[in-house]
């Protein structure tokens, strides 16, 4: 797990968003950073390898994405400077997708 995981990890695990969040989820061929079934949100934390594999990371959020499952993205840099503004969308959008 890279810092900015672990981080955001220590802020989610737990169930301190009030759904069960998973570590590093295979989903078809791939894995997702963070899971959380219950809604079928998916959640990547994008640093600078994310920038040399746009094509690919974007090929394998369509194939997921054809499962049902949504996707939220984060800049490592909102991880780390920005927490409560990630969390804050974040449980916007949980309580979105429980309806």
């Amino acid at each position: 797990m890279t810092i900015t995981e672990k981080l955001f990890w220590e802020q989610v695990k737990q169930s301190k968003l009030g759904v069960v969040v998973r570590r590093q989820m295979p989903i078809l061929d791939y894995v997702v950073d963070f899971y959380i079934k219950e809604i079928g949100l998916a959640i990547e934390l994008d640093g600078f390898s994310h920038d040399n594999n746009v094509l690919e990371d974007g090929k394998r959020q369509g194939r997921i994405e054809e499962l049902g499952v949504t996707f939220i993205r984060f800049r490592n840099e909102q991880i780390q400077k920005n927490m409560d503004e990630v969390l804050l969308e974040l449980k916007g959008l949980i309580a979105d997708l429980k309806k």
